[in-house]
Formats: C-alpha cells, sequence, structure tokens
C-alpha cells in the first residue's frame, strides 16, 4: 500500500481520529514519519495537559510498522514491549518523529538471519513545538525470519 493512502487510513482510525492523533507526513519508503497529538477539551486529563494513554497511543504503533514495511513480508514483526516516561505535564500540542535508519534495518536483518528471534529497544521523545520534552517512550520489537524463509534446522528455534 502506497505510504500516502496508509497515512490517510490511519488519521481515520478511531483511536487516532477520536483523540485528535494525527499522522503529518509518512515516508514513501515508510523510513519516517511524524505524528501531532492536539490538545482538545476531550482528550486532557483532570489537570488539563495531555492525557497520557494518548501520549503512549501516538506513539505506540509506529516503530512496528516503520519495521514491517521496511523489512518485508519474510518477517514477522511484533511489539514486545513499551514503557513511558513522563518528563512533563503537556500543556499543549505535542509532536513526535520517527526515522528508522537504513542501518538499523541491516542490523536487524542480520541478526535474524540465523532464524532465532530479535529483540531491539526503539525510544522516542514527545516534545512540544519549541522543543521541550514532555514525555519519552522506549518500544521493543520483536523480530524474526518467517518459517518458510528459515534453513530446515531453524524452525524450532
Amino acid at each position: 500500500m502506497r505510504a500516502s493512502t496508509f497515512r490517510r487510513l490511519l488519521n481515520l482510525w478511531p483511536p487516532f481520529l477520536i483523540n485528535a492523533i494525527r499522522v503529518q507526513s509518512l515516508s514513501d519508503d515508510y523510513s519516517e514519519a511524524r505524528v501531532v497529538l492536539r490538545l482538545r477539551p476531550w482528550n486532557r486529563n483532570y489537570v488539563k495537559s495531555q492525557f497520557g494513554g494518548n501520549l503512549f497511543a501516538m506513539v505506540d504503533p509506529f516503530w512496528m510498522l516503520l519495521a514491517m514495511h521496511q523489512l518485508g513480508g519474510d518477517y514477522y514483526v511484533w511489539d514486545k514491549a513499551g514503557a513511558i516516561d513522563f518528563v512533563a505535564p503537556g500543556y499543549e500540542d505535542v509532536y513526535t518523529h520517527f526515522r528508522l535508519e537504513p542501518t538499523v534495518v541491516d542490523e536487524l536483518r542480520a541478526a535474524a538471519a540465523g532464524g532465532g528471534k530479535v529483540l531491539r529497544w526503539f525510544e522516542t521523545e514527545v516534545t512540544t513545538a519549541s522543543g521541550k520534552v514532555i514525555a519519552i517512550v522506549r518500544k521493543q520489537l520483536y523480530v524474526r525470519l518467517k518459517p518458510r524463509m528459515r534453513g530446515p534446522l531453524d524452525h524450532d528455534r
């Protein structure tokens, strides 16, 4: 699927649409994405700052999606774990940027070449327009070659 079509679909996805999360850009090769979480009356917490669940949601799928598209259909790519560190309250719109470097994709391919599972952490800062860090989100991906791509002795690992 073309990245521009996928971006539009993500922006219509109910968890993003309802919570004012928008994918601002998604590169044609799925190596980079920019996301914004608009502060709205319906997505504020009790103290009128960004709701923590939305801060995590705006980051949640992107490392997995970028890796899936970069690695291609020969690999399983799943989210394994996630954590968020709330650094400061977000009293305005917040932004995040993802860039999956080609060297990281090469490292994932090399690590998965033997057929075993690969676990790798990715870290993303959520910031205001001026660059103030609001949260740091860590996501761990699971990557593994699909059975049809593994050698005959690698199926049981």
